[in-house]
This record gives C-alpha cells, sequence and structure tokens, in this order.
C-alpha cells in the first residue's frame, strides 16, 4: 500500500534554544508546521493540548529527559502511536537503542545533516500516514457490521495489528434463513423484493445489534452473525439466545404484519440455527478490500443446523454447546433429540425454544 507524504505537523523538543531554531527552520523550509518545547514537561503538555504527526525529542535534558518523555508516551493510549525521533549526541548510542527498544522511530545525531532529517522526518510521516489509512479502513469494515459505539472498542483492542490476520475465538454463531423467498421472488417486481429484503435485514439486523453481536455477512436472504468476536463476551450465548427470540417474537411478526399492510403476502416465516465453540475470526481479502469473516467446524455446523430447521418444522435449533454455554438457562428449552449432521462423525443433541 503506498502512502502520499504530505507536509506534516512537527514538535521539537530541546532545551537548547539554538538547536530548537536551526531545527525549526530547516523543517518549515521543508513546509512542515513546526511546534517547539524547551522541556519534557512543556513536551508532554503541548502534545495533550494539540495533534502533532512527529515527535523530535532531545535525549538530554534537565529535570524530565527525553528516556522519560517517551516512556509516557507510549503508555498514553491517545499519543502513543506518534512516531518519535530521539535526537541524540554521537556517545549516546546505549541509550539510542534502548529508546528505540522502547518503541522510537528512529534517531538523529548532532549535529544534524539536512539530508538525513528530512529522510527521518518523511520516514515517520509515511509510517503515521499508513497507520491512519489502515485504521480507516478497518473502522469502514467494522462500522458495517457492529454498532458505532463498539467500533472504538474494536479499534482499541486491534491497534497492534490493524493489517490481515486472525484470532482464535470463543462465541456463538447464528445462521438465520427466511422460508420460500425464491418463490416470492418469482413473482414479485424485482424493486418490490429488494424493498422487503432489505426492510427484513433491517428488522434482523437490529436484533443483532440490540444484543451485542456482530454482523458477519449477507448470505442470499439470510443472515451469519457471531455473539463473542470481535469483542469477546462471557455470555455470547445468552445474548445469541435473545437476540434468536427478539428476532421470532418481535421483529418477524411486525415485519410480516408490513407485507400484508402492502398486499405483498401473508408473510413469511423464518430458521434460526445456533451453535458455540471455537472458530477463527479476522480481516480476510487484499489490501485494497477487506471483509471481517469467521471460519470453523463451529460455524460449518451452525450452518447445518440451521438448515435442519426446515426439516424439521422448528424456528429455531440450538446445539447442546449453546446450551451449556448459557450462563442463565432459561426454563423453556425443549430437548429436540440426538441427529447426525453432515461433517460430524458423532450426533449433536439439538434444543429448541
Amino acid at each position: 500500500m503506498s502512502v502520499d507524504v504530505p507536509a506534516g505537523r512537527v514538535l521539537v523538543v530541546d532545551d537548547d534554544q539554538l538547536n530548537r531554531l536551526l531545527l525549526t527552520r530547516s523543517l518549515e523550509l521543508e513546509g512542515h508546521r513546526v511546534g517547539s518545547a524547551a522541556s519534557g514537561q512543556e513536551a508532554l503538555e503541548t502534545l495533550r493540548e494539540k495533534p502533532f504527526d512527529v515527535v523530535l525529542l532531545d535525549i538530554v535534558m534537565p529535570e524530565l529527559d527525553g528516556v522519560s518523555v517517551l516512556e509516557r508516551l507510549k503508555r498514553d493510549p491517545v499519543l502513543q502511536h506518534v512516531p518519535v525521533i530521539m535526537i541524540s549526541a554521537v556517545d549516546e548510542l546505549d541509550t539510542v537503542v534502548r529508546c528505540i527498544e522502547m518503541g522510537a522511530e528512529d534517531y538523529l545525531p548532532k549535529p544534524f545533516n539536512p539530508v538525513l532529517l528530512r529522510a527521518r522526518i518523511n520516514a515517520a510521516l509515511a509510517k503515521k500516514r499508513l497507520h491512519e489509512v489502515e485504521r480507516e479502513q478497518v473502522r469502514e469494515v467494522f462500522s458495517r457490521f457492529v454498532p458505532e459505539h463498539v467500533v472504538d472498542d474494536v479499534l482499541e483492542r486491534t491497534d497492534e495489528d490493524l493489517r490481515l490476520g486472525g484470532s482464535r475465538s470463543v462465541g456463538t454463531v447464528m445462521f438465520t434463513d427466511i422460508r420460500e423467498f425464491t418463490a416470492f421472488t418469482e413473482r414479485t417486481p424485482p424493486d418490490r423484493v429488494i424493498d422487503v429484503l432489505n426492510e427484513y435485514f433491517g428488522e434482523m439486523i437490529d436484533a443483532i445489534f440490540h444484543h451485542g453481536g456482530t454482523l458477519v455477512g449477507y448470505l442470499g436472504d439470510g443472515l451469519l452473525a457471531v455473539f463473542g468476536a470481535p469483542i469477546p463476551l462471557d455470555d455470547h450465548a445468552d445474548r445469541a439466545l435473545a437476540a434468536a427470540r427478539e428476532m421470532l417474537a418481535v421483529r418477524l411478526p411486525r415485519f410480516n404484519r408490513r407485507v400484508r399492510e402492502r398486499a405483498l403476502g401473508n408473510g413469511f416465516e423464518m430458521g434460526i440455527g445456533l451453535n458455540s465453540g471455537l472458530f477463527i475470526a479476522g480481516n480476510v481479502g487484499s489490501a485494497r478490500r477487506l471483509e471481517y469473516s469467521v471460519y470453523g467446524d463451529t460455524v460449518n455446523t451452525a450452518s447445518r443446523i440451521e438448515g435442519m430447521t426446515k426439516i424439521m418444522r422448528q424456528s429455531v435449533l440450538i446445539a447442546d454447546s449453546t446450551r451449556q454455554a448459557l450462563l442463565r438457562p432459561p426454563s423453556d428449552l425443549a430437548h429436540v433429540g440426538e441427529f447426525d449432521v453432515r461433517g460430524k462423525q458423532s450426533s449433536i443433541r439439538l434444543w429448541t425454544i
């Protein structure tokens, strides 16, 4: 991924006034906006008041030295990703190495070379721009699948690994499907079909979000959602079951009333499959396009359980793994039986409500 590197906002931190003036002048000639601080404490106060893209930080300063300032910046969740370039004398190499191990981007030796200064600043700006692009890309991905207030939490938890990758999660997987929708599409004008489908999705996704679930994707006229990823949830099974209840008892009847009012039919039925366990979740795709997805046996089994709702004429089927994961098991769970599921070596106990 290439990132343009326009002029940036640079904070020069040095207790020597001449060094501050020389660095400031050189950076301003490159088109950067420059601020300065004469001490470590002033630097921290300035960074908390104004945004900067790069910090040039002298190591040796009275009272609060550059190492201490760097340590505080890297502990600050707001400032920890601002690139820091240490300004060092020749005999401070050991301290420079320590600073880089603590998270400093690079160092600039004294007396500074203008060409080297330009290279260090441009490299730091490029890394910060790339980090911002990746954050925005991940925000765009997750904002489609989780409520807005969850997006910031996701970014905080994934800030160290915003690129492609995944993690093992424990949660509950939900598959849903709307019955007889293919027949409806064959007798209904296309624009009406899309309107009805969008209205149905709107109801069901609101139920998922209401109970803290994550929409993973659309599967024709069905949905795939998970509870417990990307944000871990101890009560993932309880949330998934509550969302299923809301879909069947509140959302679907309300949707069907609107279908009947518009003379589009008698309404629809739906099937829901729930299964809990371990799965892999993460951003997949390319640098140009990312999607959040989930994989694994838990996901595949949930899909097959949902498919069995048609055969067994049940609106919801709940795997025994989900029942066992419930922190507050309800009294109205009914045992349906043990069944063979394609791809599984042993039978699975299924429940309904």
